[in-house]
């Protein structure tokens, strides 16, 4: 009997940015142009944001899913832009909260500019993006982008009620990675669909790949805050511990440790003291804590690759599916 052939490997990420190049061209010269403003200082703090550059990987989910199921053109490309301003907001916001100094290997805006220049231009790219969301004139996209943007800021508030909290648990944490990552995922898939054309349970699915991308991805990013190279993740390693932030890894190691160490890490929680990464790191090792990440990151992108399933078998749907194993393999 002859040997099955074998299903050709999915893209990687440079296959996916290369087919998706033509349409992310057309994306950033739109986000650059709708950036401008007659006030140097926005525009100053804007640039420095967008320039950092990063892998577009939220609005590239717009154009993808509109693509993969027909769509595409100046409307998807509108919509890709307005996705990349809310999280561009949301970063300068968050860099603001956190009292971060770097990210994406370069100073922050708050570190160069201040926190009330940072906060103020992330209202800016929010208004802007309410602005352009009107010209697209289609009451199902705002609605989509209005609750979005309601839920992410409920996962900030959520977020800040778990910091130096040595009691949050898995699901509490699920809750913050939902609401500050996963929408924004699925709104960019589900928006996608929206303007292809898709009818409802075909937006449905896009929207059900794009929350469990978006949990794969947060998790597997929490994993690199305790492996990562410091220099590729463009970031301070132990970052998130010196916030007070507990993710998957540390909840693991406390859910599974002694008396005694979990004691010790409810204190190294509670004081966010980043010079006892190397304790953290050993209860981590000793739990398992950063395998069981994986595999829960590894859970979600197989859910996420699921959802596409009986979707028409394009290069645009390949390279969907190729972005859940993205998500779960990449170093920084």
């Amino acid at each position: 009997m002859s040997a099955q052939p074998t299903a050709p490997a999915l893209p990687g990420i440079a296959d996916i940015q290369a087919l998706a190049a033509g349409e992310m061209a057309a994306v950033n010269a739109l986000i650059r142009g709708r950036l401008a403003s007659d006030v140097l200082l926005i525009n100053q703090i804007s640039e420095h944001i967008i320039a950092a550059g990063g892998k577009r990987l939220r609005p590239m989910l717009v154009v993808l899913a509109a693509r993969a199921l027909g769509g595409g053109g100046p409307r998807a490309h509108q919509l890709a832009a307005i996705i990349e301003f809310i999280h561009t907001s949301t970063l300068l916001h968050d860099d603001v909260v956190d009292e971060s100094d770097l990210r994406r290997g370069r100073k922050t805006a708050n570190a160069l500019w201040g926190n009330a220049a940072s906060v103020l231009v992330g209202d800016f790219l929010y208004s802007r993006s309410f602005q352009l969301m009107v010209e697209l004139d289609a009451m199902p996209v705002m609605q989509v982008l209005a609750d979005t943007t309601n839920r992410i800021a409920e996962g900030e508030v959520l977020q800040l009620l778990h910091v130096h909290n040595p009691d949050t648990d898995e699901a509490a944490y699920l809750r913050v990675i939902e609401r500050k990552t996963a929408v924004l995922f699925a709104a960019a898939t589900r928006l996608g669909a929206l303007l292809a054309g898709a009818d409802a349970a075909t937006q449905q699915k896009l929207h059900d790949y794009g929350l469990n991308l978006g949990l794969a991805f947060q998790i597997a990013d929490d994993v690199l805050d305790y492996t990562a190279d410091a220099e590729a993740l463009g970031k301070n390693l132990g970052d998130d511990l010196a916030e007070g932030k507990a993710t998957l890894p540390l909840i693991h190691a406390m859910a599974n440790a002694d008396d005694a160490c979990r004691a010790r890490l409810r204190e190294i929680i509670e004081t966010g003291d980043a010079t006892a990464m190397p304790e953290v790191l050993a209860a981590i090792g000793q739990s398992g804590g950063i395998g069981y990440s994986q595999q829960r990151a590894a859970h979600y992108a197989a859910l996420a690759e699921a959802a596409l399933d009986d979707l028409p078998d394009t290069d645009w749907l390949r390279a969907l599916r190729g972005l859940a194993h993205y998500s779960v393999s990449r170093n920084h």
